[in-house]
C-alpha cells in the first residue's frame, strides 16, 4: 500500500483504493483541515466528509472521483470544518447530514440528523454513525467496514494520533469524550481499524489503544 495519509494544504490528494470504495484525502486552509471523499466504485455514488474550506478545491476533489456528489457529512459544528459547505451544496445539489445536537450551528440546515447507531448508505457502501460527545455535543464519526479488509473510521476532531480532541473550552467535556471514544470506538473496533482525523496524519486503533489510560490520567 502506497497510501500514507500525509497531506499538506495546497499539496496533492492522497488516494486509497479498496475493493469496493476509493478514499481520497486532502488538506485545506491554514488550519490544515482534512477533507475526505469516499466513492462507491460500483455505482459512482460519493460522500464528502467535512467541506472544511476552499470550495473550489473541494469541488475539484469531487470531480476526481466522478460527476456526482450524493451527500456531505459535517462531523461537527466548529467553523473550520464547514466554511465551504454552503458553496459545495449550492454547486452540487448534494444532501447534507450532521449530528442533531450540532445542526443548529451549521450554515446549511442538514437534510438528515444523525444519531448513535444510524447507518448511511452511499451507493452500495454502508457507513455506521458514532455519536462522540465532548468536543462538541453533536460530534459524529463514520465507520466503513470494508468487507475485504479493515474498518475505516472518520473521526473529525474527536480522535487523533496521541489523544482525543480538545475539551478545554466552555461546553466541552473530556469525561464525556473519553467515555464515548472508549465504549463506542475502542471497545467495538479492532486494532487494525484505520483512523482518519479532522487534522493531520492518520493512525490506527492499535497504535493508540495502549495510551488510553495515560489520556485518562492526564485529562486531555
Amino acid at each position: 500500500m502506497t497510501y500514507t495519509g500525509d497531506v499538506q494544504p495546497g499539496g496533492p490528494v492522497a488516494v486509497r483504493d479498496l475493493a469496493q470504495a476509493t478514499i481520497r484525502k486532502m488538506a485545506v486552509s491554514d488550519m490544515a483541515n482534512n477533507v475526505y471523499l469516499v466513492t462507491c466504485r460500483r455505482t459512482g455514488a460519493q460522500l464528502l466528509v467535512d467541506a472544511a474550506a476552499d470550495a473550489d478545491r473541494c469541488l475539484a476533489l469531487v470531480r476526481e472521483g466522478g460527476p456526482r456528489l450524493d451527500l456531505v457529512v459535517t462531523t461537527h459544528s466548529h467553523w473550520d470544518h464547514h466554511r465551504a459547505l454552503a458553496d459545495v451544496v449550492e454547486s452540487t445539489g448534494a444532501a447534507t447530514a450532521a449530528g442533531e445536537e450540532d445542526a443548529g450551528s451549521l450554515p446549511v440546515r442538514p437534510d438528515r440528523l444523525l444519531h448513535q447507531g444510524d447507518r448511511i448508505e452511499v451507493g452500495e457502501l454502508g457507513l455506521d454513525v458514532l455519536h462522540l460527545r465532548g468536543h462538541t455535543p453533536g460530534s459524529v464519526a463514520l465507520a466503513y467496514r470494508d468487507p475485504e479488509g479493515v474498518t475505516h473510521l472518520f473521526t473529525g476532531d474527536s480522535l487523533f494520533p496521541g489523544g482525543v480532541g480538545n475539551t478545554k473550552n466552555p461546553g466541552q467535556s473530556f469525561d464525556a469524550l473519553i467515555e464515548d471514544v472508549t465504549t463506542r470506538v475502542f471497545d467495538v473496533y479492532p486494532d487494525d481499524t484505520w483512523v482518519y482525523p479532522g487534522h493531520g496524519g492518520d493512525t490506527t486503533l492499535g497504535a493508540e489503544r495502549p495510551h488510553l489510560e495515560e489520556w485518562r490520567q492526564r485529562g486531555w
